[in-house]
């Protein structure tokens, strides 16, 4: 009987253990999160936006199609909302185009959750991007006339007075159009201030929509952006304004949503590695499967074009009458075995499951490359080859730096 509160200790004890091991990742799981101030998460209107009828003070909803996460964790699950309000609204005259100005206010997640932020539009264009940047205290607002949503998204000054925006506009006015942005419409919601979230379950893997903020992992980003020449700032971890600006730019130039977010695919376009290199060793680019398929139809192409310029067939067949240079069959062989060596390296990218091997088929490829470049200039090659060759070239600018 003495050794009772001794054995009861002990089982509970090893309950809790127990408990703890079982409940440990749920735990972690609802911490809280930070989604830091800069972040622009994109949304979906819910309802048509016209500034011939919508009044300061309306507010309408938009839809977090792709789920958010930060990290490890999911925090914002696809199907939250975000609230707008129409801060200011001007109709179209016959001399100037209409005008409307949102801020977001709130998210309200899938299980009722409602948090306040601080919300502004922005825009995923580089050129509208670089005239909102221009100045940091911009009033960001939708003119009519222009624009693919339907209008035009542009800084207007950082006045109160509703004449002070419109003069900033100047010239952009002149349509005299209004601003007619459908349902269904993207917008993209930069956060003015950090939003603290819970963690809402562990990512598996890594996700297209999470944003990357640890800064081992910013340091990664700079180092290949560095690499990339899209980023010359000090390699600090920090997220800061420089390293926003040489992700959107690298983020353009690649054809991804132009965000300034570190997310998941502007990552594994810049061939970092989220496992924190427990999957893999090797530093050095990957293509995300996306931009190696385009590299594949790419070079696809340009072989086709070439052999239409030799006067061939699909079967190999050459023009009998015509007479050919050694330097023109070397190109056609070299451009040929690049096409296969990009539709292999698209298959290991595709794959996944060894990112070592994907650098090194990125070296591979970026190799092959180069026996091209040397080929072509022996060979008797037209203008719009050499521009076709150029931008599979440019597809390849990321695996260049290795």
């Amino acid at each position: 009987m003495r050794h009772q509160p001794f054995n009861r200790a002990r089982a509970a004890f090893h309950a809790a253990l127990a408990f703890a091991f079982i409940a440990g990742p749920t735990a972690s799981a609802q911490g809280r999160v930070v989604l830091p101030a800069g972040s622009v998460i994109i949304v979906r209107t819910t309802t048509p936006l016209a500034s011939a009828s919508v009044q300061t003070g309306q507010t309408f909803e938009a839809n977090v199609e792709e789920g958010v996460g930060v990290d490890e964790y999911t925090v914002i699950p696809a199907g939250s909302t975000v609230r707008g309000v129409i801060s200011l609204a001007r109709a179209a005259t016959r001399q100037q185009s209409g005008v409307i100005e949102v801020v977001f206010d709130r998210i309200t997640l899938t299980d009722g959750t409602s948090l306040a932020i601080t919300g502004k539009l922005t825009s995923t264009d580089s050129a509208e991007r670089r005239q909102i940047d221009s100045d940091p205290n911009a009033r960001v607002v939708l003119v009519g006339g222009r624009g693919g949503v339907g209008a035009a998204i542009a800084g207007a000054g950082s006045g109160r007075s509703t004449n002070n925006i419109l003069s900033a506009l100047g010239g952009m006015l002149s349509e005299g159009r209004d601003v007619n942005v459908p349902a269904g419409t993207p917008l993209a919601v930069e956060l003015e201030r950090a939003v603290t979230l819970r963690g809402r379950g562990r990512l598996r893997g890594t996700e297209a929509s999470t944003i990357y903020t640890a800064p081992e992992r910013i340091r990664a980003a700079q180092t290949a952006l560095a690499r990339a020449n899209y980023y010359r700032g000090p390699i600090n971890g920090r997220l800061d304004d420089a390293t926003r600006r040489a992700l959107f730019s690298f983020q353009v130039d690649r054809r991804l949503s132009g965000t300034g977010n570190l997310d998941g695919r502007t990552a594994q376009a810049l061939g970092l590695d989220l496992a924190g290199g427990s999957t893999g060793g090797l530093t050095g680019a990957a293509l995300s499967a996306e931009d190696a398929s385009m590299v594949r139809r790419d070079a696809q192409a340009v072989v086709a074009r070439y052999r239409s310029d030799l006067g061939g067939s699909g079967l190999g067949r050459l023009d009998p009458t015509r007479a050919y240079a050694q330097g023109d069959l070397e190109l056609w062989f070299a451009l040929s075995a690049f096409a296969d060596n990009a539709s292999l390296y698209e298959q290991i990218v595709r794959t996944g499951g060894n990112r070592d091997a994907a650098v090194l088929a990125g070296r591979a490829l970026a190799s092959a490359s180069r026996r091209v470049d040397t080929v072509m200039q022996a060979a008797r090659t037209t203008a719009q080859l050499q521009s076709a060759w150029a931008n599979v070239r440019e597809r390849l600018s990321t695996l260049q730096t290795q």
